[in-house]
């Protein structure tokens, strides 16, 4: 017959209190005494944009038929595009990370009706030059 073991229980030791060691006065001393630096403020310059995105890219005619044909930077045909899409109501309604697609942006993103605000500028700059 097989005899059943007990259970046993142990007792938790009791914690004992962390004890802090009391830091020499002398040293707190000698660091409240030190000079301290005054930091040298800093120049504020104006912010300078990136010459890449400045650079007028001649569109497509697919994407000029949305944006203008006349050259533009990078970010004035985001803007532009965007403009686009809000005066149309294009952003979907549920998810608004995607845009709808009309017969004019059809063209630009390549036959998706569906397309995400990410992929959005990965697309438009096939048709930048």
């Amino acid at each position: 017959m097989a005899k059943a073991k007990k259970a046993t229980t142990k007792k938790a030791a009791p914690k004992k209190a962390a004890t802090k060691k009391a830091a020499p006065k002398k040293a707190a001393a000698k660091k409240a005494a030190a000079p301290k630096k005054a930091a040298a403020p800093k120049k504020k310059t104006a912010r300078k944009p990136n010459p890449a995105f400045m650079k007028a890219l001649t569109p497509s005619a697919a994407l000029a038929a949305v944006v203008g044909a006349s050259p533009l930077p990078r970010t004035e045909v985001v803007k532009k595009l965007w403009a686009y899409i809000k005066k149309n109501g294009l952003q979907d309604s549920k998810n608004r990370r995607n845009i709808n697609a009309d017969a004019k942006l059809k063209e630009v993103f390549g036959g998706k009706t569906t397309v995400s605000m990410f992929d959005m500028t990965k697309l438009v700059s096939k048709h930048l030059k």
